[in-house]
């Protein structure tokens, strides 16, 4: 659950008999390797997760960059309250394919004109599981890349109200992972809703799973289908 000292002004839209889900699958005591990860990653087969979602009606593509100031971190941004889709929300970056663009490349397009990253720079090491989102319907690609140091970056105003440099290992604090169970509208089946309660910010929904995913992955989880 939320902790108070915890979570962002993010609006949460959940469904008024959602109910808690499990605790983290990672012990506390979990430190990640960017190199095993990268290892791991070469060897795994990216699925596609059943969301329950409707066809998608577009593709798209996130980076997950990487980098290690020493400690491994992840990039994400807030979006703009003015954004017409997921104001205000933590993401990845990352946007719709455009005609004759190579998903990867999107996902670099993305990145370079929403925080200004030099992709030059950047070193695609996987993917993780493909998924649907209910909101937007939009099937997104996650690769997951590695940076050779601290990037320098900065923030293109129109979409991105902050960049943030998260370490994983305050993913894997206590308190900061929660997981819900909502009934998606129309249907008696429960979805598992993934939360990361960062000191000021929410990351929830799409991004908050394939953090899931990255830390599951990194950390060389089993885990029975959820």
């Amino acid at each position: 659950m939320n902790q108070p000292e915890r979570g962002g002004p993010q609006h949460i839209p959940r469904p008024h008999d959602w109910t808690a889900g499990s605790s983290a699958p990672w012990p506390h005591t979990a430190v990640v390797d960017l190199d095993l990860l990268e290892h791991r990653l070469s060897t795994r087969t990216p699925g596609y997760q059943q969301t329950g979602a409707p066809p998608p009606k577009r593709h798209s593509a996130v980076l997950i960059a990487l980098y290690s100031d020493p400690q491994p971190t992840v990039v994400l941004t807030r979006r703009t309250q003015q954004m017409r889709a997921h104001s205000g929300e933590v993401s990845f970056p990352g946007g719709g394919q455009d005609p004759g663009e190579s998903l990867w490349d999107t996902a670099c397009r993305e990145a370079r004109e929403e925080i200004r990253l030099d992709t030059t720079l950047v070193r695609k090491i996987g993917e993780l599981d493909h998924l649907t989102t209910f909101s937007s319907q939009a099937r997104i690609v996650p690769y997951v890349a590695r940076l050779p140091q601290t990037p320098s970056l900065t923030a293109n105003p129109g979409e991105v109200e902050e960049i943030l440099h998260v370490p994983l290992s305050e993913l894997l604090q206590p308190g900061v992972y929660s997981e819900e169970r909502w009934r998606w509208p129309g249907s008696d089946q429960q979805r598992p809703i993934y939360f990361f309660y960062l000191s000021d910010d929410t990351v929830w929904g799409a991004t908050a799973n394939l953090l899931r995913q990255l830390l599951v992955t990194a950390l060389g989880l089993v885990e029975h289908d959820k």
